[in-house]
């Protein structure tokens, strides 16, 4: 229906509904690992969200399919959840909420470089170009000078969570674009909870006493609402509103992120914050403008991709 229509009631709720639901990872993340260790805030967030997913995917029977490419889901699941959760839930152990989920905002940035790798280069206009240098200096902003320098480990590993995230709808798009979406998700999501598992026993990261009532919500929301629903909800606004208009979630996310962290956890906004915000995001639009991406998302398959955002 919808996608050559303007936008409906319907889409509009769709939209700022998903909107929240990947803007708000990064407060729920900083809560959570107050009092666990980052292996653990993943496998139980990977496990819950697997759970919630597992039995719809079965239902429609997706499991098998998925498992069948198993080498393109292995590697996705590692590029898209495995390595970027863990980092990501690492960084924010000394990173504001509001800056790690702004800091993503670089994600196409790093999309256009890993089309290059793999051999499928975007053709680039020149705004596209320059708004891969606006990108950049917007990021520089944020790590320079808003960051400061005793936080660069943090900024590494946010620098892995940014290409994991771009380099999973790539691997969408090149190997699985085919496979359904539930699917891939649900079978991904299981795979990080079994890989998790055996970590967090050997690593020693299993709680001691049960979580404080505002961990356990804060993991209950992330992989409720940010991981399980926020996929359903994609899901219905590319089919509301069509993938291309769909993908313009990316420009609202941080902003939730930054407004969440000023509000619930108090966190500070600098100049340079709001300066690297509107770089960033200025950036991203522009490189994204007008190009035709070999990884942009193009159906629910790639929406996938976007599940740990």
């Amino acid at each position: 229906m919808h996608q050559n229509e303007g936008v409906t009631r319907r889409g509009l709720i769709l939209f700022a509904a998903l909107g929240i639901a990947w803007g708000i990872p990064y407060l729920f993340i900083k809560v959570a690992v107050g009092e666990l260790e980052p292996s653990m805030v993943v496998l139980a967030r990977s496990a819950l969200a697997a759970i919630l997913l597992m039995p719809l995917a079965i239902f429609r029977r997706e499991v098998l399919p998925v498992l069948r490419r198993w080498g393109p889901m292995l590697a996705y699941t590692i590029v898209e959840i495995v390595l970027p959760w863990y980092f990501l839930s690492t960084a924010e152990q000394r990173l504001p909420s509001s800056t790690a989920g702004l800091l993503l905002a670089a994600v196409p940035l790093a999309g256009v470089a890993v089309a290059f790798v793999m051999g499928r280069p975007a053709r680039l206009s020149g705004i596209n170009w320059l708004g891969i240098a606006i990108g950049m200096l917007g990021v520089a902003a944020l790590v320079g000078l808003d960051v400061g320098g005793s936080d660069l480990v943090s900024v590494g590993q946010m620098a892995i969570v940014v290409v994991g995230y771009a380099l999973g709808p790539a691997i969408l798009s090149r190997w699985m674009s085919d496979l359904p979406g539930v699917g891939v998700v649900a079978v991904s999501l299981a795979g990080a909870a079994i890989a998790y598992l055996p970590l967090v026993v050997l690593t020693d990261a299993w709680p001691d006493v049960w979580p404080s009532a505002a961990v356990t919500v804060a993991i209950i929301v992330l992989a409720v609402v940010c991981s399980a629903l926020a996929f359903l909800l994609m899901l219905g606004l590319i089919t509301e509103i069509g993938p291309v208009r769909a993908t313009t979630i990316t420009y609202v996310n941080p902003a939730v992120a930054i407004l969440a962290g000023v509000v619930v956890l108090g966190e500070r906004v600098t100049v340079w914050t709001i300066v690297g915000f509107v770089l960033v995001l200025a950036g991203s639009y522009l490189v994204t403008r007008h190009r035709r991406d070999p990884v942009a998302a193009t159906g629910p398959e790639e929406a996938s991709a976007e599940l740990a955002r």
